[in-house]
């Protein structure tokens, strides 16, 4: 698994989106900053993430991902 597949498909889940992506082939850890992630809690957002990239977490080619979803103004915080 590339950081740039992740980011790829953040980004088509999440357009006008910040994202950032950082690990080493099966641990990443993953920023999302989003207008989409606005007056939801945080497992609504994670799972949103999830949702993204579930595909990859269930065939084992992502082993473990550290989320990070936050709405603009939280990033700017």
């Amino acid at each position: 698994m590339q950081v740039e597949q992740i980011e790829q498909r953040l980004l088509e889940h999440f357009p006008s989106s910040e994202v950032a992506v950082n690990g080493d082939g099966s641990h990443f850890d993953v920023r999302v900053v989003s207008e989409a992630f606005a007056g939801l809690r945080a497992v609504k957002r994670q799972q949103l993430v999830y949702a993204a990239v579930n595909e990859w977490i269930r065939d084992g080619s992502l082993h473990a991902i550290n989320i990070k979803a936050l709405t603009p103004d939280e990033a700017q915080s």
